[in-house]
């Protein structure tokens, strides 16, 4: 950690600034922290101005724009506890930190990761007292920030409290830590051994983690992988469509080729969401998305495509699955109402349109 570089001024080896273009990150900075380790910095091509990586980790200047918004799937009104949100019936997500290794440019919580602890759960007997109230509940999502973030006690105690309600089937961790430091799984064996405690045939235990781009897939993550793999964990991942980094159906085939060979699963491929200081950054209208994805999948065998590409939308995760003409196909996958779950409808969208308006 000593070692992560948090100020602009500690960039100036690496990248050189204008006046004009410093005082506007740093504007930037003070709003949305900076946070990357060493390991994720040695990813960078620092010759090529529009290296992915770099575009992923590196503020930028257009990060002070406001068009968007914060809580784009409608967070703070599926928010039951602090800390817990219960927005599909089935399934509670928890906020367990709003720290991570590394603060991503394109964050869909940039309202909170790094900057406030407000939204963090704060009483985990509420959150169980909750889940065993609901006994609809059959998964936990942990999510935040990053919960490999927490300490190794501190995990096996959460893990602990959820392995003895009955009606909780499987337990999901969201963690970008096998992307951007996967030596915090690969060397350390006491939370291999936590993990392969919790999982077991009656509560699965999942990985779900998220590599944007093929660079990404390193020897160190390879090794972290598998040290998930071997203690019976399973990985998916869950890419998000990002301009500038993998909106190349190229680039995208050897992402979904390159985990389906290490052993991740390709789960999701995201429409990245109308963020407030991302969206122009990093947002593709859904047209040129949907030809992205079936150029991809062209590409891909069956197990390297079974990725459902979707939107995290206010109203569920809704599918995009065909085009004709001008119209695009859509398809709920999950529902927040049960009565649109599966419905199929059809839009026709402006050319430069990226997200839904429902």
């Amino acid at each position: 950690m000593k070692n992560n570089i948090s100020k602009i001024e500690q960039l100036e080896q690496y990248i050189l600034f204008t006046p004009q273009e410093k005082k506007k990150i740093k504007k930037v900075i003070k709003s949305h922290p900076m946070l990357i380790n060493q390991y994720y910095m040695d990813l960078i091509n620092w010759n090529d101005l529009d290296d992915p990586i770099r575009k992923m980790i590196i503020p930028s200047s257009e990060e002070n724009r406001f068009e968007g918004s914060f809580d784009t799937s409608g967070e703070q009104e599926n928010t039951k506890l602090r800390g817990l949100q219960h927005k599909y019936s089935n399934t509670v997500l928890i906020l367990t930190t709003n720290s991570c290794m590394a603060y991503c440019r394109h964050c869909f919580r940039k309202r909170l990761v790094g900057i406030v602890a407000d939204e963090i759960v704060k009483d985990w007997k509420l959150v169980v007292k909750y889940i065993c109230d609901h006994k609809e509940i059959t998964n936990v999502l942990l999510s935040g920030g990053d919960p490999l973030m927490l300490a190794n006690d501190r995990i096996a105690g959460i893990l602990q409290k959820f392995s003895n309600i009955q009606h909780l089937k499987f337990i999901r961790i969201g963690t970008r830590i096998p992307v951007v430091c996967p030596d915090r799984i690969a060397n350390d064996d006491e939370l291999i051994n936590i993990f392969r405690k919790y999982s077991c045939e009656k509560k699965r235990l999942y990985i779900v983690t998220q590599f944007n781009h093929p660079r990404e897939i390193t020897s160190s993550s390879i090794k972290a992988i598998k040290k998930l793999n071997n203690a019976h964990i399973i990985v998916n991942n869950q890419t998000v469509l990002l301009k500038g980094v993998n909106d190349n159906p190229v680039v995208m085939a050897e992402l979904q080729n390159k985990l389906t060979e290490i052993g991740v699963v390709p789960y999701y491929v995201f429409q990245c969401r109308p963020v407030k200081k991302l969206k122009n950054i990093f947002q593709v209208s859904l047209y040129k998305a949907f030809n992205i994805i079936e150029e991809t999948r062209a590409m891909l065998d069956g197990f390297s495509k079974r990725f459902r590409f979707v939107m995290s939308h206010k109203t569920g995760k809704i599918e995009i699955i065909g085009r004709k003409n001008d119209n695009l196909y859509f398809k709920y996958h999950q529902a927040k109402d049960e009565l649109l779950a599966n419905k199929i409808f059809h839009k026709k969208l402006n050319k430069s349109d990226c997200w839904l308006d429902l």
